[in-house]
């Protein structure tokens, strides 16, 4: 499949709605490509994913990178495309639109299979990193790719991860200078792309012959990211200030490598994990853990036990905070899908959780392909008010950085923004009521994770009223 067009031949032109029945108002979750559908074969009443993209190039090199890889265990499996047109209700016509269909991954994404497990164990941790690390090898060699922000993770039922979403993956030539990443999990070398190339378009400094660049090593930073979540259940670099970019922080946090291992969850955490997570955690791609480096490393080959109970899937287990880190994850990336030249970043506290809206199926079919009443991308969210809710949530569920004897203080500041742009919502005014809330400040100890789930409930409600309409 080296062929740049030979993705296409696989491409059906032929209506979806001839072999498969769509299950319009049931969303599986969202990958960076927008929301994912559920979808039945009727020949055989097989249940499988269906993902939706505008076609064209970029859509189709998608497909085609994905189908290079799909063979391997690991990678989620394309079995047939589609060329449809497809009309969305805020569309005054049809589109032309890919079609993917996929196998159903049963399992659910990472983060929520292990909040299923209330015994996940370091040893368990390994072994779901060996199937990352595999499914990684297979798109190092098979496309020399490079994927900044970490892929999305899914497990079929009983069987192993898989890795999904290729909406930003890049053959490597040596020449990767447009930065495109997940804030959580960004390599520094992909800030300092952005940095250059913002001040390039600016004027700040001259355009330069031979551009600043970056590589597939980014790959084995997120990788160190998504190991330490795994082990802890929250990421490295974060700041105490939530906002809708990189606050300064956090980004001279991941520019410097400087990240800890906090004694209350990683005092029973083997000192081969830390060292997995240091060495891929360096800022220097050249010292940084080579992906044949990963493969020989002791924690991934140890034959000790490693039983110990992560602390990971006790924090996971709350649903507040499972919504949380499964957002910035995976939700999140349905807001990542961006231009080349117009970097824009997407922190936890602005993403959406496309699995919980409901839609119902409205309107006639068109002459020209078909029409649905549902978005097309869940991932609109540019309402100031679910903004200033999810800094809530944030706020609540994110581990505090530095001291923290202004952690009060600082949730009574975020939460009367969130009070200002909200009061209108009887589901929040009823929640708040019960904690203390006077409209200003909360007069007694406030139990967060409750916080969290009332704030979470108030977003569902806002989110389904605005979409009624």
């Amino acid at each position: 499949m080296s062929d740049d067009n030979n993705g296409d031949k696989f491409i059906k032109e032929s209506s979806i709605l001839e072999e498969y029945n769509i299950n319009w108002t049931q969303k599986l979750g969202a990958g960076i490509s927008g929301p994912v559908r559920v979808c039945v074969k009727k020949s055989t009443q097989e249940r499988l994913a269906l993902k939706i993209l505008i076609d064209r190039p970029k859509a189709r090199n998608e497909v085609r990178l994905h189908m290079m890889c799909a063979d391997h265990p690991n990678i989620v499996q394309i079995l047939e495309v589609y060329a449809n047109s497809v009309q969305f209700p805020h569309e005054s016509s049809s589109r032309a639109r890919l079609l993917i269909v996929m196998e159903m991954m049963e399992g659910g994404e990472l983060f929520h299979r292990i909040s299923q497990h209330r015994h996940f164990t370091e040893k368990m941790a390994s072994q779901v990193t060996k199937q990352v690390r595999d499914g990684m090898l297979k798109i190092s060699t098979s496309l020399n790719s490079c994927h900044p922000h970490p892929l999305l993770l899914l497990f079929s039922q009983d069987a192993p991860v898989k890795l999904c979403d290729f909406g930003f993956a890049k053959i490597d030539q040596g020449d990767l200078m447009t930065p495109q990443f997940t804030p959580y999990y960004v390599a520094p070398q992909v800030l300092e792309a952005q940095r250059r190339h913002q001040k390039e378009k600016s004027g700040i400094i001259p355009t330069s012959p031979t551009p600043y660049t970056y590589n597939k090593s980014c790959d084995l930073w997120s990788l160190g990211v998504i190991i330490y979540v795994m082990l802890c259940g929250y990421p490295p670099f974060y700041s105490k200030h939530h906002s809708r970019t990189i606050p300064k922080d956090m980004r001279k946090k991941i520019m410097t490598g400087s990240f800890d291992f906090p004694e209350d969850e990683w005092s029973q955490i083997s000192e081969m994990a830390k060292d997995i997570v240091r060495k891929l955690l360096k800022v220097k791609p050249e010292e940084r853990l080579t992906i044949e480096g990963v493969l020989a490393h002791p924690w991934l080959n140890c034959t000790e036990a490693l039983d110990n109970v992560l602390p990971s899937a006790q924090m996971m287990m709350d649903k507040a905070v499972v919504a949380g880190i499964q957002q910035a994850h995976a939700e999140q990336l349905a807001n990542m899908r961006i231009q080349d030249l117009n970097v824009s970043l997407k922190p936890l506290n602005s993403v959406n959780n496309p699995i919980l809206r409901k839609r119902k199926l409205l309107g006639p079919k068109p002459s020209d392909g078909f029409f649905i009443h549902d978005p097309e991308n869940g991932g609109e969210d540019s309402n100031v008010a679910l903004e200033k809710l999810r800094d809530v949530i944030a706020q609540c569920i994110l581990p505090q950085a530095g001291q923290c004897e202004n952690e009060d203080e600082k949730l009574n500041e975020v939460m009367h923004e969130a009070w200002r742009f909200n009061r209108d919502c009887k589901l929040l005014r009823d929640g708040l009521q019960g904690l203390s809330w006077d409209g200003r400040t909360f007069s007694d100890k406030v139990d967060r994770l409750k916080l969290a789930e009332i704030v979470k409930q108030a977003i569902e409600e806002k989110t389904n009223l605005q979409e009624a309409h």
